[in-house]
């Protein structure tokens, strides 16, 4: 089968041909992909930062399907079935005391210190504990688009807003107007923010954001003091929430890498009782074959932990529970309430993946999905174009 490998060399990836997926223990299923998605946290492997000490793994975590063979164990799923593959498989037992990454969790697409699965940017993937690591979906392409984003982004997004603590009617403002940030800021909409903020530097994801109903801010403006300086002024008291979607390769005032940045920004602006959510990466390994360039991150950061106490602040962060939000996001997407297809700029075939990554590496993109071959026959929603990434905006 066709898929995207990684293979330890930054800001570079191959397609080629792997062993197909197959089953391997009793509970498994195997899903053949009609969509992938490229991450923001796939970049970070692409900058050669994250990822297992020995490349040659399958990238993606994001993707829906259509399931072609179940072990004899799995009794939810039926080969036919139309299904999301969540980004963190159930792990097939109680978890009683956690642990920190990895070891707690498997993840699709990081390699063997991450579980070891393959990735979900291939033609089949093998899903773990399936009747408990899929979510069934209506046969209805032209939702696809909706639907996927389940497997991750739109649960990670929807999180963020939760680990703030947020309430209707707050004022809410989202570091990062990538596809999670803009997801959290849709999110805080759908649920009743009296305004929300988006902060960013790049204009057409500014656009964006303006075109869901939040408030852009270009923390890069210049005059204008940063991030912090533009909210208190058009909020005096701050904002009530604020959710850091982009991590540990945020940039400062002069587009540089500053890791602490954000996180110092976001006590700067949050009012006093507020809270702050982190879904943003902020994960570190060591530097070895699959992340080479991992030495350029620091495993700790400055904190105002001094504005942080004086305000009554809050502080919540990690990895999304994408199984335990898709129930409520499904209902959503299902009524037609959410759509959070709207972040997709291109879609490409498998083949044109490496050059997609250079593309969304370079805010060229907002949001690159994969459809297959079988797929463009199924969907009338798929956009048919020369073997090229150009937007659909």
């Amino acid at each position: 089968m066709r898929a995207v490998v990684w293979e330890g060399k930054p800001y570079e990836m191959v397609v080629r041909s792997v062993p197909k997926a197959r089953i391997e223990m009793p509970e498994d299923a195997v899903v053949r992909v009609t969509t992938a998605a490229i991450c923001g946290s796939d970049l970070h492997t692409y900058h050669g930062l994250l990822g297992s000490r020995e490349p040659g793994w399958v990238m993606g975590h994001e993707a829906i399907g259509v399931v072609v063979e179940v072990g004899p164990a799995t009794e939810t799923f039926k080969v036919g079935d139309r299904v999301i593959i969540a980004c963190i498989p159930d792990p097939g037992h109680l978890v009683a005391k956690p642990e920190p990454l990895p070891g707690m969790y498997s993840l699709y697409g990081f390699g063997k210190d991450f579980g070891g699965l393959e990735g979900c940017q291939a033609e089949y993937v093998r899903v773990p504990f399936a009747d408990d690591s899929l979510v069934k979906i209506p046969n209805n392409p032209s939702k696809d688009l909706d639907y996927l984003f389940l497997s991750d982004i739109f649960a990670t997004g929807w999180q963020c807003v939760d680990f703030s603590g947020f309430r209707a009617g707050d004022t809410v403002a989202v570091f990062g107007a990538g596809p999670v940030g803009l997801l959290a800021a849709y999110s805080a909409i759908l649920r009743g923010a009296s305004k929300v903020y988006v902060i960013d530097h790049v204009r057409s994801r500014l656009d964006k954001a303006s075109s869901i109903g939040a408030i852009p801010i270009d923390f890069t403006a210049y005059g204008k003091g940063g991030a912090a300086a533009q909210i208190l002024e058009l909020e005096p008291e701050g904002v009530k929430r604020v959710c850091d979607c982009i991590g540990y390769e945020c940039l400062n005032v002069d587009l540089e890498l500053q890791e602490d940045y954000v996180i110092t920004e976001a006590v700067n602006m949050a009012a006093i009782g507020g809270g702050i959510g982190i879904v943003g990466v902020y994960m570190t390994v060591p530097v070895s074959k699959g992340a080479p360039r991992a030495d350029l991150i620091s495993p700790t950061i400055t904190f105002p932990i001094a504005t942080f106490f004086s305000k009554n602040l809050s502080i919540r962060g990690g990895i999304a529970d994408v199984l335990g939000r898709d129930p409520t996001l499904l209902q959503l997407v299902s009524s037609g309430r959410a759509k959070p297809g709207f972040i997709v700029s291109s879609e490409v075939d498998i083949e044109e993946a490496p050059e997609a990554y250079r593309r969304f590496d370079e805010k060229l993109e907002q949001k690159v999905v994969i459809r297959f071959p079988w797929e463009r026959k199924e969907s009338s929603l798929v956009v048919r174009r020369p073997r090229t990434a150009r937007s659909v905006a």
